[in-house]
């Protein structure tokens, strides 16, 4: 569903990424770890079209999307759940929703199916979002994605900010999409629950992929993740 071959990506003079290849599955949830600052965001970024990639090529769904503009790239059909959620605050949660949907070649997802992701939501809906808690905020960040009928979706630190039970159900919507047939690339800071629920992990450090393989593996060896990652 998304591939990267060789990518370097650069803000103005300072480059970031360094011949970074990469592949997402169909059905499949990669995680993608690191340190701050090892460009994990960044290539977030570069699959968006928001800090394009100066060589290499992206793929998505078999098109070459590396020089594509953002609203084309959305418009294929890749969902963005991002760091700070960005949702409109002073709208209503119906109306984030609202202004999400699209066509794209991928399942078309109606705000019921959200409703039976997170039950919670459906007695949100008239609620501005500014009085949301961090838990609704993602819940409607994550539904908004799904409501673009994406093949693909990328989270940015999707635990931020919340607490441990409300990390655990948004892991657990994570493994859902993977059942559902959307391919997942997750950038996160919680190393344990991420690799729980990833199927492969890829780990970045200054810019280059140091590590690939099994996110199970790495779970279970605890003396390779620390020297990795220090956790």
């Amino acid at each position: 569903m998304l591939r990267l071959d060789r990518v370097e990506t650069s803000y103005g003079e300072t480059q970031v990424l360094f011949g970074v290849s990469l592949e997402v599955a169909r059905g499949e949830v990669v995680a993608l770890l690191g340190a701050n600052g090892a460009g994990k965001t960044t290539l977030l970024r570069s699959v968006l079209g928001l800090t394009p990639a100066r060589r290499g090529r992206i793929e998505f769904a078999g098109r070459d999307v590396t020089r594509a503009p953002t609203h084309e790239i959305a418009r294929a059909g890749i969902g963005w759940v991002p760091d700070d959620r960005r949702i409109f605050p002073t709208l209503t949660v119906a109306r984030n929703l609202a202004i999400a949907r699209k066509k794209t070649a991928f399942k078309a997802w109606s705000e019921k199916d959200c409703f039976a992701i997170f039950s919670a939501l459906e007695y949100l809906m008239e609620r501005e979002c500014e009085n949301l808690s961090g838990g609704e905020m993602q819940m409607v960040a994550i539904s908004r994605a799904l409501l673009g009928a994406p093949g693909l979706v990328l989270f940015d630190e999707p635990s931020q900010g919340l607490a441990p039970k409300i990390v655990q159900e948004v892991m657990k919507t994570i493994a859902r999409l993977r059942d559902e047939g959307i391919a997942v690339l997750v950038v996160e800071q919680n190393v344990q629950s991420a690799l729980a629920v990833a199927d492969r992990v890829y780990v970045l450090d200054r810019g280059r992929i140091v590590h690939e393989g099994g996110a199970g593996a790495l779970l279970d060896d605890g003396a390779r993740r620390t020297e990795l990652l220090g956790v």
